[in-house]
């Protein structure tokens, strides 16, 4: 029996997120969708894994947090809010996983240079084989940890967008992604539901990398109507010299 096919959901992509992939893009989704189901035989990459389940909770849900930029304006995005003085050229997933949000987004934006960030050699060494197989040219894939990579003169403050998704408290997300990121770029923080005591503790360690919170833009999951929501950390201040943190610092000890 073959693998099912991904809904396509034109309308539902044009009405939630202002856009729609063109065919070649969903037949890129489909094989990615493929290639992690054939991968989860030998690796736990996802528990997700019905095809209309995978579409709204990995595919639809990446791409929510780059929606403001998903018609190619970088500068102009719909909104205002969120624009950037350059075109983005760089772009971090940190803890790409099994290559959510990276990859959507590296097939939505081949423009963009996608670096896939992960501690587990054997997910990057999936992913670098996932990339060939889908014959992305804009994207690398790294086995090390982001409290190293902050430290490295040819990753922090490199980038212009980071993405970080499901990889623990919404202050340890920032001490990630901040240091990494380029004067006036942004971080977004994919998150479930959300409080106002979160957010004086994300606006708190914001202050103290150098960021502020832009934006906090609440999502419904179009099928199931689930609660998410995406948060913008701008880079407005050089992040002091010892943030990140030591390995396994900002996990244990939240900011």
């Amino acid at each position: 029996m073959g693998i099912p096919e991904l809904p396509k959901n034109p309308e539902i992509w044009r009405q939630t997120l202002g856009w729609r992939p063109e065919p070649e893009q969903e037949q890129l989704f489909q094989h990615l969708y493929e290639q992690v189901l054939a991968g989860n035989r030998h690796l736990n990459l996802t528990r997700i894994t019905e095809p209309t389940d995978f579409w709204e909770k990995h595919i639809w849900d990446s791409l929510s947090g780059v929606a403001p930029w998903l018609n190619r304006d970088d500068r102009l995005p719909e909104n205002p809010k969120l624009a950037i003085s350059r075109p983005i050229r760089r772009v971090i997933d940190i803890g790409a996983g099994a290559g959510f949000p990276g990859i959507p987004a590296a097939i939505a934006r081949s423009d963009w240079r996608l670096t896939l960030l992960d501690s587990t050699r054997k997910k990057v060494k999936f992913l670098t084989t996932l990339c060939q197989q889908l014959s992305l040219q804009n994207t690398i894939a790294l086995a090390d940890r982001a409290e190293t990579l902050g430290r490295q003169p040819q990753h922090r403050q490199q980038y212009d967008l980071a993405l970080v998704r499901a990889l623990g408290a919404a202050t340890t997300c920032a001490e990630y992604a901040l240091p990494l990121l380029k004067p006036q770029g942004l971080a977004v923080l994919y998150r479930g539901k959300w409080s106002s005591a979160e957010a004086n503790e994300l606006l708190a360690a914001a202050v103290q990398l150098g960021g502020a919170v832009e934006q906090i833009q609440p999502w419904t999951t179009p099928l199931t109507q689930g609660v998410r929501h995406c948060l913008y950390l701008r880079k407005v201040a050089p992040t002091p010299a010892e943030f990140p943190r030591p390995v396994g610092v900002p996990s244990k000890q939240p900011l």
